[in-house]
């Protein structure tokens, strides 16, 4: 008989247990993200009003990169300054480099503002003592200072507005 009445509780434990049911009468509601304002290969901060280029990195910017060369979208500061002035993207010809305060402060943000990044030092066009220039590393979103003919990436931006 004992064995009976404890085989029995079992059951309707094991019963109980799987039996399942509905207890959650709705589907929990997923957060909306807010998409980032990433078009067309470019980023536009909205609360700077800042548009950044957003274009893939090659191959040969990252052996530029990794060898101390110049290609692309990665060389030395005076190149920066230049390939930003010359630079006709988007539909914009208004490029320029960022300042060390702009680039540390996208970088600042939740999350990864831009599509195409590196985790490797960019340049700003601030200077610092001697021949150099302060650089921002994106995953701390601090500025380093380095010199001018060391070869590092290259993200220009231009004002939104205009």
């Amino acid at each position: 008989m004992k064995q009976y009445i404890v085989g029995l509780g079992i059951l309707l434990g094991f019963t109980a247990v799987f039996a399942g049911g509905d207890l959650q009468t709705a589907t929990p509601t997923v957060a909306q993200i807010e998409q980032p304002c990433n078009h067309e290969g470019v980023y536009v901060d909205r609360e700077t009003n800042l548009m950044w280029q957003d274009a893939l990195y090659t191959d040969a910017e990252d052996g530029a990169y990794a060898n101390n060369h110049i290609a692309g979208k990665a060389g030395t500061q005076p190149y920066a300054v230049r390939y930003c002035q010359r630079l006709d993207y988007a539909g914009y010809n208004d490029w320029r480099l960022p300042t060390a305060d702009e680039l540390m402060l996208i970088h600042r943000h939740p999350g990864q503002a831009f599509l195409h990044f590196r985790d490797k030092d960019f340049w700003t066009s601030t200077p610092t003592t001697g021949n150099r220039y302060y650089v921002v590393y994106p995953t701390d979103a601090y500025k380093y200072k380095k010199n001018k003919r060391e070869t590092n990436y290259i993200r220009c931006v231009r004002c939104a507005a205009e």
